[in-house]
């Protein structure tokens, strides 16, 4: 990177010494915030204003002069969409601070909108991957964890809705079952079939519950609620005996809305998964990176 002209460098000091003293941020935020400042301010002294000797000047910089630089990062340095916004948020932050100071009169970067990120779908559980925390939970989990595991894998509850769960709310025929979900987001109720296998690990599971018992997952320690934090661990524990990484009851989720998908109709999974709009039940229709190297290797010649 070229030497900045005496005016910038003073710019930036100051900049810093005002993140620093005034912000109290840490000195690794900082030097991410300068060095994001210093990248434009170099494109300016050296690509955009090389007819000139005049070096980084606040005032003289435009809305159009910060688009152009967007553009250049996008375009020539090929940077990502994250690392695009993470300049602009820092070339953001810069100018809030030269108005403040009487640097600028009007901020130009205010009007300059983020690069849109293409949103990354959730994590998809592989077959491989299913089976071995399964397999994991049976050789070296209790039954209620085992019984956590399958419903989380079966029904695509929250996290908040499982540790909520009370005895009540399960109802089991020979044929059928229903799990009565109260504790959704914004308090609905919703009602999620059971399927074969989930209504087995239940008729397993609740003969051996304590009639007294609140909820159906109680916690070991304290017999009250299962929290959600302790929720994580536990899937967290079984993942690591599956040599899984980083693994969470809402990837078991997704597993299943990607798995109920393959063959059912849009507005009936977002019933069951308990979405407010079909727009977030799309996530599971959208191809995975993953998804799509599968399909060009069908006509791969080798």
């Amino acid at each position: 990177m070229p030497a900045l002209s005496p005016q910038a460098e003073g710019i930036m000091a100051r900049f810093g010494q005002y993140l620093a003293e005034e912000q109290d941020l840490n000195i690794k935020t900082i030097r991410s915030y300068l060095s994001d400042l210093r990248q434009f301010c170099a494109w300016y002294e050296t690509v955009w204003n090389d007819e000139t000797t005049e070096g980084f000047a606040p005032s003289q910089i435009a809305t159009p002069t910060i688009t152009r630089y967007r553009a250049f990062v996008q375009i020539e340095i090929k940077l990502k969409p994250a690392s695009i916004n993470r300049h602009l948020v820092s070339i953001k932050r810069f100018f809030e601070w030269a108005l403040d100071q009487s640097l600028i009169e009007r901020d130009p970067s205010r009007v300059v909108k983020l690069v849109p990120e293409v949103e990354q779908p959730p994590r998809h559980l592989s077959d491989k991957e299913e089976a071995a925390l399964v397999a994991a939970v049976e050789n070296f989990g209790t039954v209620r964890d085992q019984t956590i595991i399958i419903l989380l894998l079966h029904t695509g509850l929250r996290a908040m809705e499982l540790c909520n769960l009370k005895p009540d709310d399960i109802k089991i025929s020979k044929r059928s079952g229903i799990l009565r979900v109260i504790s959704g987001k914004r308090n609905k109720h919703r009602e999620v079939p059971l399927n074969a296998t989930a209504r087995a690990a239940l008729d397993t599971y609740l003969p051996a519950l304590e009639a007294e018992t609140e909820y159906l997952f109680p916690s070991k320690k304290t017999h009250g609620r299962l929290s959600e934090r302790a929720l994580r661990y536990i899937v967290a524990k079984y993942a690591h005996f599956a040599r899984i990484e980083d693994i969470s009851p809402h990837d078991l989720r997704h597993r299943f809305g990607y798995r109920m998908a393959e063959s059912t109709p849009l507005h009936r999974l977002a019933h069951i998964m308990g979405h407010d709009s079909l727009d977030t039940t799309m996530t599971y229709v959208r191809a995975t990176q993953r998804d799509l190297q599968s399909e060009v290797e069908k006509i791969a010649w080798e």
